[in-house]
């Protein structure tokens, strides 16, 4: 069956750096659309970032320019490199997965509706 396993998170201070990792199996890897998503205390779950299975990228502009997602279909691992984390990206960070693409046009993105979903690793930013 699908199975999506991310890393551990951690606990940073403001201005660190940390890196997810997702690791997948029971589907083919690299011909679906991935991403992240993350859930705040008393917040919605949102998206972060998403990846197609031809590597085009999409972000949410609360973290453009400072996380990065990329993707190992050798590896079936998806990756979120965050850097110059600030206290509001503290949330359950959980990665998920589709047969459906992100359709962008200029800075407008649709995503689908993920129908695989990890179960969540804590991030936590100190100030």
């Amino acid at each position: 069956q699908v199975q999506l396993l991310e890393s551990a998170g951690g606990s940073v201070p403001a201005g660190g750096s940390l890196t997810l990792s997702c690791a997948a199996s029971g589907f083919a890897f690299s011909s679906y659309s991935l991403a992240w998503f993350r859930q705040a205390p008393g917040k919605e779950r949102g998206g972060v970032a998403a990846i197609n299975s031809d590597n085009t990228t999409s972000y949410f502009d609360s973290v453009k320019g400072r996380f990065t997602i990329s993707r190992d279909n050798a590896k079936n691992t998806l990756y979120l490199q965050m850097n110059s984390l600030k206290p509001e990206d503290t949330a359950m960070y959980y990665c998920a997965a589709d047969r459906d693409r992100v359709w962008c046009s200029g800075s407008y993105c649709a995503w689908p509706e993920f129908g695989y979903w990890g179960q969540g690793t804590q991030v936590t930013v100190s100030s």
